[in-house]
């Protein structure tokens, strides 16, 4: 690999840090999205990101209700479907917070269940 080739490697990486988090997309693809990120399904949002989000999304509304007064009926459609992603994304990003506080009883193993392992391994055979 050449220095060249390496630099665009670690560039890419670089690259995929985004106000909300980190684009997920694989080495070498284009945005698929031109950069509409709130729509792409590979955005990763950084929790800490949150309130940046409910701005977003908050914005959305504001401007669907100007596109709709204003008659901008191609506005409020792809405005409308922006929303919708952005409402995803924060309904996956609370849920995501909400496992990650939650403990999980992981149980105590009884003691029947470890000698069953202790005693579960076969002995190597007698030599004849």
């Amino acid at each position: 690999m050449t220095s060249e080739e390496w630099d665009e490697f670690l560039g890419h990486f670089e690259r995929r840090k985004l106000a909300l988090g980190d684009c997920g997309r694989a080495y070498g693809t284009d945005c698929a999205h031109e950069h509409a990120c709130v729509r792409c399904p590979v955005l990763i949002i950084h929790a800490s990101e949150r309130p940046r989000l409910v701005e977003i999304r908050d914005n959305l509304v504001s401007r669907i209700l100007e596109a709709e007064s204003e008659g901008w009926l191609g506005e409020v459609e792809g405005l409308q479907s922006s929303l919708s992603h952005a409402n995803e994304k924060l309904a996956q990003l609370d849920a995501q917070i909400n496992r990650k506080q939650e403990s999980v009883d992981l149980g105590i193993p009884a003691f029947r269940e470890i000698v069953a392992r202790a005693t579960g391994v076969a002995a190597p055979p007698e030599p004849s």
